[in-house]
């Protein structure tokens, strides 16, 4: 069974450095949650599968790929294993996802877990909407039955979101605006990585990047946005989607009274100011 951890250590890692990766070209893409077209997950169980929708990338063929998955109240899978390691948030809801014997552990909005590839798990979900964004570095995702569980090395995780360490600055990313929060999830500082930014309510300020590959999706609250190639405001509520390569800057504003999360996945240093 795993177990929810407290992680301070991860304070530590964040003081590698990560190297500078540019682009030679500049692009920006958004997506709101409102327009994301929705199919199954498991298209041939229909309305028995989990709804799913890609953000980025195609999870049936072999690419890294960013998606949303949305469960009904109630549902609790038959245990199963994939055949890739994938990596799980919750944006809305309560979710579960753990050995098939285990008792059930409630992660809510802003927790964070891994599946690693051959582990026999079970996934479950406790309130009326439950939503997800679920990551995988290569794919096609598969659903296999338990009887081909294998070891691949890895080992799971459940962060719940009051055991997350948040620090407001750190050699990782630069982070420059006051009450702006961030926490290291996963990767490595000299390649691609994974992190969460909490920004205040009233926050008025931008996320500035030069990576090549740089993804974010709202988590929590709402942030309002503006880029050089979006020029009309853009509500940016959870489960929206935004990317750029190469240098560029994401203007936000969270003129909600509590914090926005929002999740960042990338191969390079970013700054909020």
């Amino acid at each position: 069974m795993r177990t929810l951890l407290n992680i301070p250590t991860l304070a530590l890692v964040v003081t590698l450095l990560s190297p500078v990766v540019f682009a030679d070209k500049t692009a920006s893409k958004v997506v709101v949650a409102n327009n994301i077209e929705w199919g199954y997950l498991n298209p041939l169980r229909g309305e028995k599968s989990p709804g799913a929708a890609d953000l980025w990338g195609d999870r049936t063929t072999d690419s890294a790929t960013g998606m949303l998955v949305r469960f009904k109240k109630g549902f609790e899978s038959p245990p199963h294993i994939h055949n890739i390691t994938y990596r799980g948030i919750v944006i809305e809801g309560q979710m579960h996802n753990d050995d098939p014997n285990a008792e059930k552990m409630w992660m809510p909005a802003g927790s964070f877990w891994t599946q690693p590839a051959g582990e026999d798990h079970t996934t479950a979900a406790n309130t009326a909407t439950n939503l997800i964004y679920l990551e995988i570095d290569s794919g096609p995702y598969l659903v296999k039955p338990s009887t081909e569980k294998f070891d691949n090395g890895e080992r799971p995780l459940n962060l719940h979101r009051d055991n997350i360490v948040w620090l407001n600055d750190s050699d990782l990313n630069d982070i420059q605006a006051a009450g702006a929060l961030t926490s290291y999830l996963w990767g490595s500082t000299a390649d691609m990585n994974g992190t969460m930014i909490r920004l205040p309510a009233g926050f008025d300020g931008e996320i500035s990047t030069a990576a090549s590959e740089f993804r974010a999706v709202v988590i929590t609250g709402a942030v309002e946005y503006l880029s050089k190639e979006q020029k009309t405001p853009q509500n940016l509520s959870p489960g929206s989607y935004l990317e750029s390569t190469g240098k560029f800057s994401h203007s936000l504003k969270n003129k909600g009274d509590t914090a926005a999360t929002i999740y960042i996945r990338t191969n390079n240093k970013y700054r909020v100011k």
